[in-house]
């Protein structure tokens, strides 16, 4: 048996391979075009295993797609591949669309291609698996309820829009052609591996650095952060029990504001590196322009996995962000060799009041 996981380099998508691969003997396929945020170093502790073969590739590239699952027979296809920042969405929003819109339509082209012919037990139990963001939905008042699967969709940034737009055509393809599809919406994800463009991992690699910890706006804006551990074994077991055709929420149950989880980073720093100055990393923080359109609050209201898949995570926050810290002192070399020259161009660029 063999599953394909598209996105398979970068931050999700090869955390959830490495887990995969701990739990399983079952083959992978991975498949990743290696843009900026897609790094082979990330798979590296799996380059030379038997079970695991990457192919370096683009979700669009028809052609490729169908000669690996003709070759390969996945009996599922697990959609991580996804272009997914904010502020590169609003900077240049062409490749958003490209990716997540035009990708995944035809990867389900061939997808559907692949299944039509399948025997009917092999139809039958075919799963593609869509990892889709709570963005989605926009965003909430502090007192709205917290998102749940039948929430309008509201979706407020190029690269929001751009992923309903990809959670509509899967949709479609199950209600049209009948195509098995599961869907998931995930919070914040947090965890090793994380591109540096994101809140947790830059403000990690600032502090370090001694650079400013930037804050958009007045750093109130809240999530619901998400252990990626904890996401993967979400994404197990709605591959395992999922409905076809149904959609799930994934949450960690842990709202904070951005400048809280800001300062929570700043207090494990102070005690796991303190500066050579003998001052507290707060001083480092530095609030900035607010990007636009920024959504004020995101939570997930994760009850249906839990009732219906008896999944719920195993981190809290302050666990979750204990192994987050800890993993970035450690894997140093790691970090230097993904921030490389384009990356530091685009944060002078992005941050540069």
């Amino acid at each position: 048996m063999t599953i394909l996981v598209t996105g398979s380099a970068g931050f999700i998508g090869a955390n959830f391979v490495l887990d995969w691969l701990q739990r399983h003997d079952e083959k992978v396929v991975s498949l990743d075009k290696l843009t900026y945020a897609g790094n082979l170093r990330n798979l590296e502790s799996v380059k030379d295993d038997a079970r695991h073969r990457f192919v370096r590739g683009d979700i669009g590239d028809n052609p490729l797609v169908a000669d690996l699952l003709k070759e390969h027979r996945p009996r599922a296809v697990l959609n991580f591949a996804a272009e997914s920042h904010v502020d590169r969405s609003i900077d240049g929003p062409e490749d958003f669309i490209q990716t997540n819109i035009v990708g995944t339509f035809r990867l389900l082209e061939a997808v559907r291609a692949y299944w039509n012919p399948l025997a009917e037990e092999e139809r039958r139990n075919f799963r593609f698996l869509h990892v889709s963001t709570d963005e989605v939905y926009g965003s909430l008042t502090p007192a709205a309820p917290a998102f749940c699967e039948t929430h309008r969709y509201q979706p407020n940034s190029p690269y929001s829009a751009s992923k309903a737009a990809s959670d509509h055509l899967v949709r479609a393809y199950h209600h049209t052609y009948g195509l098995p599809v599961l869907t998931t919406h995930c919070s914040n994800n947090y965890g090793p591996y994380h591109f540096p463009e994101k809140l947790i991992p830059l403000v990690i690699n600032n502090a370090l650095l001694g650079k400013p910890l930037p804050v958009y706006g007045d750093g109130q804006q809240i999530r619901d952060w998400l252990y990626v551990g904890d996401h993967c074994g979400a994404i197990r077991r709605v591959l395992e029990a999922g409905r076809p055709g149904e959609t799930y929420n994934i949450g960690g149950n842990n709202e904070k504001t951005n400048v809280d989880v800001v300062h929570a980073i700043c207090g494990m720093l102070d005690e796991l590196r303190p500066r050579p100055d003998g001052k507290g990393y707060r001083d480092q923080i530095a609030f900035i322009k607010d990007r636009p359109g920024h959504d004020r609050r995101y939570a997930i209201d994760a009850s249906r996995i839990q009732r219906e898949l008896d999944w719920k995570p195993r981190e809290t926050f302050d666990s979750g962000i204990a192994k987050t810290v800890r993993w970035y002192l450690d894997n140093q070399a790691w970090v230097q060799s993904v921030t490389s020259g384009a990356y530091r161009d685009w944060m002078d660029r992005q941050y540069r009041e």
